[in-house]
């Protein structure tokens, strides 16, 4: 398996994040076997930024565009992108729930790591709208990663203790149900194609346009 290059160090004004260093090339293993060789590619809550650069300099092919509603992160999407690959374009202020901030270019792929659990339920249904409406049809891809419940499936106790605290924390967060994001996607025209067991109890699902 080819594996990134080492880790970079964190630039002056980029944050870091010990869980994003350990699920990156599990994730990028993925988006390799799936993804275009080459396209527009839309990442939707890319916080520090860190996988955007990884993203981007692993799949040269793909124009990739991070985005995040939060100013401090885009700040950091900044920093990290100014040691990136030409490829990789400066951080969207997006926010699924606002649709004036929405792009309307078509996209070949949307890729979400780790916000429907950490975002209100309405996050995830302006998501699946963007994607509706951006992605180009058939067979555009679009990529979700974090921890789900799910109803074949006993919820791990790790996954159980991180949906109490995501909800103690904000009682619009916590995990949220696989087949009612399913769900929200078919309303959108998009249908679940791929479920990829990843490490640490978190799943990746892949949806096409139709």
């Amino acid at each position: 398996m080819q594996t990134m290059d080492p880790i970079r160090p964190t630039p002056e004004g980029a944050l870091a994040s010990p869980s994003t260093a350990r699920n990156t090339q599990p994730i990028l293993d993925v988006l390799k076997a799936h993804m275009p060789a080459k396209g527009r590619v839309l990442e939707i809550a890319s916080g520090a930024g860190e996988h955007a650069l990884a993203f981007a300099t692993a799949l040269p092919g793909l124009e990739w565009t991070p985005s995040d509603p939060s100013p401090e992160a885009r700040a950091s999407i900044a920093a990290w992108a100014a040691q990136g690959p030409a490829n990789l374009q400066p951080a969207l202020a997006l926010d699924m729930t606002d649709e004036a901030t929405w792009p309307t270019d078509p996209v070949d792929a949307v890729v979400c790591i780790n916000m429907v659990h950490i975002s209100p339920w309405s996050a995830t249904e302006g998501l699946m709208r963007l994607a509706g409406r951006t992605l180009r049809r058939p067979g555009g891809l679009l990529v979700l990663y974090g921890p789900w419940r799910e109803a074949e499936v006993e919820l791990a106790p790790s996954n159980a203790a991180f949906d109490q605290s995501l909800k103690s924390r904000n009682p619009e967060w916590g995990l949220r149900d696989r087949d009612a994001v399913a769900a929200a996607a078919k309303a959108e025209g998009l249908a679940l194609t791929l479920r990829i067991g990843m490490p640490a109890n978190n799943l990746m699902l892949l949806f096409r346009t139709v």
